[in-house]
């Protein structure tokens, strides 16, 4: 079953239906199934649901070790990358965490008025010291129910009747308590994510980059992290994160977590900058090759004239103050302390001037913002994290040096392009989060291992050529070994178009990792 699946991927064919109707029809089917019957639809979707998807990482960290066993990987430096990819949920089945939060609170303020209702009414009490609880609104309830009960009323239906007090109450009390089981099932389905999709639960809204209608608009999607060695993409894991500045950590935990492997270069794009990723590989010994979000506009003509930017102030780290265009000083005024979503707290020092009245160049340096305060009553005002200046200073060393230019032509290399591109469209299926998996793992395990037309591979000896393991080979003419462009040997799992010619060519021939 897992060659059957593996074949299938490498081919495109994602569909359960379409790969049972392969191995009725496909003679490499046929042959992977060595005379087997057929395998029924539902048996391949609870395999690659139950069985595949759970292991996937384990397959996917077994062929990384492989390759780099094969001595095909650097273990030098590892490229990392994200791209959001589209689920094909509808775009308007959102569910937004704050406005369900926001709801939940104004119904929790009506709750004490169908309590005093309860207890002015029909004598009806309870004692909740520590606030009003879901069970405490279901003990209502069986209470009202019992006073019926006793009372012998009965409710009617239907809106030409009226009913009673009573039944107007348990009716509202019933509403309440819908309501906030079916919030409080929202907000456990989000999580520590703002939104979801309805009908792709594991889906979060992001913004993309493909905004046709240009307002910005909210999609549901999954934030794709790849790691690239070699050309190899090498792990890959997915995510509700937005951004990539919180999914670099994970990424790397989860990938040694499973491989036991540790890159001592991490090469990211600025999307990764932050003080605490520089200072989580710091002190794990790794250097960090990450380019500062401020690289390219620090280089513009305008941004270097300006005055009223920190970079062109003089510093004094004596006195510890900044000296503006008009020789006054900015001294220390005091720190604030920020906490990320993360739980990283970072500090920052703020700098202020005393006196900036009457200065000529005041209008070149204060930038009007929204403040209401008028310009000539404003002070300078900016603050500094130390820390992250300190790294960001030392990545910026890093990143100029001849090494980190080289590595920086080589981030270039997106190899998440090809994944995008699956099949034709940037879409994931709108399954659960273990079936992602599945597809992502299996698309890049078996499909998307190496991308051999990328233009300025790692490792320019093995440009146009393929991955290769000795096997035996007896048994194939010499047209069938030049095929291959190599003798005794094929081609591995790992390399898409030479697996599906191979296979397709010569039936024989069975591919072992």
């Amino acid at each position: 079953m897992l060659a059957i699946a593996v074949y299938a991927n490498m081919n495109g064919i994602r569909s359960s239906r379409k790969i049972e109707s392969a191995c009725k029809r496909d003679i490499n089917f046929m042959y992977l199934l060595e005379g087997k019957p057929a395998p029924d639809h539902s048996a391949i979707a609870r395999f690659k649901q139950l069985h595949l998807a759970p292991c996937m990482k384990t397959l996917f960290a077994g062929m990384s070790l492989s390759l780099d066993g094969m001595s095909e990987l650097s273990g030098e430096q590892i490229f990392i990358d994200g791209t959001k990819i589209e689920s094909c949920a509808n775009k308007y089945t959102f569910v937004w965490k704050k406005s369900v939060t926001k709801q939940m609170g104004k119904l929790m303020e009506k709750i004490p008025e169908l309590f005093a209702e309860a207890a002015e009414d029909f004598d009806v009490r309870l004692d909740f010291p520590e606030g009003i609880r879901l069970r405490h609104m279901k003990r209502l309830r069986r209470r009202l129910k019992a006073y019926q009960k006793s009372m012998g009323i009965e409710f009617v239906h239907g809106s030409w009747k009226r009913k009673t007090s009573l039944q107007r109450l348990t009716k509202k009390l019933d509403e309440a308590i819908r309501r906030i089981k079916d919030y409080t099932k929202k907000l456990f389905i989000a999580g520590n994510r703002n939104s979801y999709s309805k009908t792709d639960r594991d889906a979060t809204f992001m913004r993309m980059k493909e905004d046709a209608m240009k307002n910005g608009q909210l999609k549901p999607a999954y934030n794709i992290q790849f790691g690239v060695d070699a050309q190899y993409v090498v792990w890959v894991t997915e995510g509700p994160q937005p951004s990539d500045t919180t999914t670099l950590i994970p990424f790397l935990e989860d990938f040694e977590a499973h491989t036991g492997k540790k890159y001592p270069r991490i090469v990211a794009d600025a999307g990764y900058e932050s003080e605490e990723n520089y200072l989580w590989l710091e002190g794990r010994g790794q250097e960090a090759y990450v380019k500062p979000a401020n690289y390219e506009t620090s280089k513009k003509r305008s941004v270097k004239k300006d005055i009223g930017r920190r970079e062109n102030m003089a510093y004094a780290p004596e006195e510890d103050s900044y000296t503006c265009a008009n020789g006054k000083k900015l001294t220390v005024t005091g720190t604030r302390r920020c906490k990320t979503k993360t739980g990283y707290v970072s500090e920052k020092t703020q700098y202020g001037c005393v006196d900036c009245k009457g200065c000529p160049r005041k209008a070149e340096c204060i930038r009007a913002g929204t403040s209401k305060t008028p310009l000539e009553e404003q002070s300078k005002r900016f603050e500094v994290a130390k820390e992250f200046q300190e790294q960001r200073e030392k990545a910026l060393a890093r990143i100029t040096s001849p090494e980190g230019i080289e590595l920086r032509v080589n981030r270039s290399i997106q190899a998440e392009g090809g994944v995008r591109a699956d099949e034709g469209k940037p879409f994931l299926p709108p399954v659960p989060e273990s079936r992602a998996k599945e597809h992502l793992g299996g698309s890049n395990a078996f499909g998307h291992g190496a991308q051999h037309d990328l233009p300025a591979p790692q490792d320019t000896s093995r440009q146009g050529s393929a991955l290769f393991v000795p096997c035996d080979c007896g048994g194939l003419t010499s047209k069938q070994k030049g095929r291959m462009h190599v003798t005794d040997k094929v081609p591995v799992i790992f390399l898409r178009p030479f697996c599906v010619q191979f296979l397709h060519e010569n039936v024989c021939v069975v591919i072992k990792i």
